[in-house]
């Protein structure tokens, strides 16, 4: 989901709390112990099969697939999607499966739910408040195999349904069909993910969690059957998706994939411009502003029936408006091949200042994401302004109708970027949220620095203020679900920390070079499959060649502070004259990190001295031997302030 905790609150917020006065009484009651942070015994699990010792996936590596196939209707008089599901779901596991199950999001919106009993009052998760008669009504539930109806019982738990099947599903590869028939009303705004608003022009409706999905079966937790509470988002099953949405002939409708029907669904001259966009690297108006409200701009009738199709995803979703402003235009991908930017927004919406400049910012962000780090692999990037202020699904977008110029580039490259993590990169996000957002809030921030040369470029970052920040004990950890959080700590916790964490190990530990190589490995094996934080620890570890484990100990699991010092500085005489300074660097806190040193001498020369992390494995301070025959009249850690030192005034030494 778009980071706005980062982008206005946190970042605002970040840079006040903690005095360092007070932060410095915090680190004195601590010392640092070399033995804890650099302690070989990191990883208690040796690699197996399934799961390699370097972080990728192993030779007999296994996962299931679903298929589906969904037909649906939108009814905008009553705010409800209807539709048929078929599930072809393929048992790859090496395990006999007695039973199946499905989640079931929407029931997250029907009263008395168990994530509405967790949602507090002024939460963005939920329904926000309003009464609504949500949840699924499913009906005609099928099982069979080969056209042969099994028999089965079937109950539903909150957003879970179990299948209790009379005879296991078998292992290596045995296929099951389920059929349903299923509905439920629109919330307004579900859980800042999907919802529908209304516009001068008409109701723009935003559908995603929209159809009972396979819960995904592992070899790390057998089935993963957390309920959807609201905070945490979706760990899916890869497969092929073909769909249908029959809607009023008056709404454009944009969904994930490729639209396998325009001649039936646009006008003749929207079909010229549609296609003419696939070929186009400047902005084409399928439908312009000026034509929104003219009748001729839709074909005749009252219903019209879009369809789609996408192939190994993990999900798919859509939008539909009467409202849509529609523009397009062609993508150039690394692998030579072409997808196609879309952009549908409100006419409120369409200025140079805001969606306006969509299909350009759309374009700009997957080719950038396709060329650093793997090909983009869909058909279509579809970005929709609606009332949801940032969401994600496989090959299509939601973002906030009214965010303008900055903000606009920020929420659509951060949905984008996370094409490749969770959509290509399939992790948990329902346990580990940081690998999605806070990797996509990583890769944010270098294609910000790219994109128009700079013209949205963050600035730089303080890192000891962020480290006063994070010195707070109730930001809470990474390494917890985010419905187990604080609602004011996700935005650090997910999005912020993890992010600044890579930012860490890429400019100041492992550099550039190592850090992209073993990032992009990370990517390419595990493409379409489902790492845990581990495999990704082995996997940068391997390909880096680095033992990185007091990192992950201490940014990633544990909430380790760094407070470097200088404690002294004595020059070494020889004959009456200067031979050299001996500068003492302590490490007062429990997180090692390298030093970076500028001294500066009596005649203005200023040298930085860098040392690597291995100086703390056995040693709780350092002595920095300087040559030089002048005196030295200052001595700084850090002074650019990328190292997340909680307390700077020790930083410092003047003579």
């Amino acid at each position: 989901m778009k980071n706005h905790f980062v982008q206005k609150t946190l970042l605002m917020a970040v840079f006040f709390v903690y005095s360092i006065s007070a932060v410095a009484q915090d680190a004195a009651k601590q010392g640092y112990d070399p033995h804890v942070a650099f302690s070989p015994l990191f990883y208690t699990q040796n690699g197996n099969e399934y799961r390699s010792a370097s972080g990728y996936p192993g030779p007999k590596y296994w996962q299931n697939r679903a298929d589906y196939n969904i037909s649906a209707v939108l009814d905008e008089t009553q705010n409800k999607v209807s539709g048929t599901v078929t599930i072809t779901y393929k048992n790859n596991s090496p395990d006999a499966l007695p039973y199946l199950w499905l989640q079931l999001d929407q029931n997250l919106f029907k009263e008395g739910s168990r994530g509405n009993s967790l949602i507090k009052a002024g939460s963005r998760y939920g329904a926000r408040g309003e009464k609504v008669e949500g949840g699924y009504t499913i009906s005609g539930l099928n099982v069979a195999q080969k056209g042969k109806d099994l028999k089965f019982t079937s109950i539903i738990e909150d957003t879970r349904m179990q299948i209790r099947l009379d005879r296991p599903l078998a292992a290596n590869g045995e296929v099951i069909t389920l059929k349903m028939d299923f509905s439920f009303i629109v919330p307004k705004n579900g859980s800042d993910r999907m919802g529908h608003l209304e516009t001068q022009n008409g109701e723009i409706f935003t559908i995603a969690q929209w159809f009972p999905r396979m819960a995904v079966y592992d070899d790390v937790t057998g089935w993963n059957t957390l309920p959807y509470w609201g905070a945490s988002e979706f760990y899916c099953e890869y497969g092929d998706v073909n769909f249908s949405v029959t809607a009023p002939a008056s709404h454009i409708l944009m969904g994930s994939g490729e639209l396998l029907n325009p001649q039936e669904v646009f006008t003749a001259e929207q079909l010229k411009r549609w296609n003419a966009a696939k070929n186009s690297d400047q902005k084409i108006a399928i439908r312009s502003a000026q034509e929104v409200t003219d009748p001729k701009s839709r074909p005749s009738g009252k219903q019209l029936t879009w369809k789609f199709k996408m192939n190994n995803t993990r999900d798919v979703a859509w939008a539909s408006s009467k409202a849509f402003v529609l523009d397009a235009a062609r993508i150039n991908l690394a692998d030579g091949k072409k997808s196609l930017a879309v952009s549908a927004q409100p006419v409120e919406s369409n200025g140079d200042d805001s969606y306006g400049r969509g299909v350009e910012y759309v374009k700009a962000s997957i080719e950038h994401y396709s060329n650093k780090w793997f090909p983009y692999p869909y058909p279509m990037a579809v970005n929709i302004a609606s009332n949801i202020s940032g969401m994600e699904y496989p090959g299509i977008v939601f973002c906030g109708w009214k965010a303008k110029n900055g903000d606009v580039w920020g929420v659509v490259d951060h949905e984008f970027g996370h094409s490749w993590f969770p959509m290509i990169v399939g992790s948990n996000e329902r346990k580990y949220g940081w690998m999605d957002e806070g990797f996509n809030t990583f890769i944010n921030g270098i294609s910000s620095a790219e994109f128009n040369k700079g013209e949205y470029k963050s600035p730089a970052v303080d890192m000891h203020k962020v480290a006063r920040y994070l010195a707070n004990s109730e930001r809470e950890f990474i390494m917890l679900t985010p419905d187990a959080m604080e609602e004011k700590n996700i935005g650090v916790n997910l999005y912020s920390k993890p992010g600044w964490g890579l930012n860490l190990l890429r400019d100041q530990i492992l550099g550039e070079d190592r850090f992209d190589y073993a990032f992009k490995q990370y990517i390419s094996h595990w493409a379409y499959k489902h790492p845990t934080p581990f495999d990704f620890f082995r996997s940068m570890e391997n390909a880096a060649g680095e033992d990185l484990s007091w990192f992950w100990k201490g940014w990633f699991i544990g909430n380790w502070k760094l407070d470097q010092a200088i404690s002294s500085v004595t020059p070494v005489m020889k004959d009456g004259k200067i031979e050299s300074y001996h500068l003492k660097i302590d490490n007062l806190q429990q997180m090692p990190m390298p030093v970076i040193l500028r001294v500066t001498t009596k005649s203005g020369r200023k040298d930085t001295i860098k040392l690597p992390v291995d100086i703390w494995m056995s040693n709780k301070s350092w002595v920095v031997d300087y040559p030089t025959t002048e005196e030295l009249v200052s001595a700084e850690l850090d002074p650019d302030k990328v190292l997340p030192d909680i307390d700077p005034a020790n930083n410092t030494w003047f003579k």
